[in-house]
């Protein structure tokens, strides 16, 4: 049996168990240690297994879309097993459980993707018909739309086990967010590209802190490490992403910035072998980015027309 936690004991952090997972809920605590001064005895990791991580012999899209990576935590703290969730913001869903709420994110990182390879310096490099690995059908998608001879093949499984799948010849190459690299000191590792040439997922790079609604205490703990510019990107991403009732079996890319003015948005949609793809893009006042996101989206939609999923 699992002991909740109390008032009076650690604060407990719930995440997934792989490299990456750790490293950002060790930087959720070493943020909150420096925020208030508290030892790291303050603080308790709780390593959870989710669904995402449990099956690893089919795609993504097969077991289901989005809360793959989040279920079982988010649970947790509904349960009081937990008092704080940290997530990769891509892999949340745009409707949280009654109850819970995300209202601290962490600064962003670099929210491109990076091409990795140990025999080729980019993606016009790769020959004719050589395979690629990833387990993103974005990535997928985008890849295809501009390279349709190359054979994509399912890449499950963490960094490392993506690193060693390429090593051993499962695939030529594969790509990373440059985000998950950094956290995990191997910055130097794959080439970065562009976002005018493969633009990111809907909150990547972005690290999101799930509460209970009522809990004042984790509320007041997470108050200074929230970042206003993420907060404000990252919430017109995921109003896009809802118009599009994106999940993860679906190719939906976007990315909102900060520019004179208020912010700057552009999103896409994709058919999932590359054939077709639809963009738009917004710049105005912060204040009506995310409603314009939320109805670029429903253009999106409504151009592509039903069926375009598949």
């Amino acid at each position: 049996m699992t002991t909740q936690c109390s008032p009076a004991e650690p604060l407990c952090i719930g995440t997934r168990g792989s490299p990456l997972a750790l490293a950002q809920a060790e930087e959720t605590r070493d943020r909150l240690m420096a925020a208030h001064g508290l030892p790291q005895d303050a603080f308790r990791i709780r390593v959870i297994r989710t669904t995402g991580d449990a099956v690893q012999d089919r795609s993504l899209a097969e077991i289901g879309g989005k809360g793959l990576f989040t279920k079982e935590i988010e649970e947790a703290l509904l349960s009081r097993e937990i008092d704080i969730a940290v997530h990769s913001m891509k892999d949340v869903a745009t409707l949280l459980p009654e109850g819970l709420v995300i209202d601290t994110l962490l600064p962003r990182a670099d929210v491109r993707d990076a091409f990795i390879s140990s025999r080729h310096t980019g993606l016009e490099d790769l020959p004719q018909g050589a395979t690629v690995g990833t387990s993103s059908l974005r990535r997928r998608a985008q890849l295809l739309a501009v390279r349709p001879d190359l054979r994509v093949v399912e890449f499950r499984g963490n960094v490392q086990t993506r690193l060693k799948k390429l090593e051993t010849g499962v695939a030529e190459a594969t790509f990373l967010a440059c985000a998950g690299l950094q956290r995990l000191g191997r910055a130097g590792l794959g080439i970065p590209l562009s976002v005018e040439t493969v633009l990111p997922a809907p909150a990547q790079g972005a690290i999101g802190i799930e509460r209970r609604v009522d809990d004042a205490r984790a509320q007041a703990l997470l108050a200074p490490l929230g970042d206003a510019e993420t907060a404000a990107c990252v919430a017109v991403e995921r109003a896009f992403l809802a118009a599009l009732d994106g999940s993860c079996r679906t190719p939906i890319a976007a990315l909102a910035r900060v520019s004179v003015g208020g912010l700057s948005f552009r999103g896409e949609i994709l058919r999932p072998d590359g054939t077709e793809r639809h963009t738009a893009e917004w710049s105005g006042p912060e204040a009506d980015a995310a409603a314009a996101a939320r109805a670029l989206g429903e253009s999106l939609r409504e151009r592509a027309g039903a069926g375009f999923f598949g």
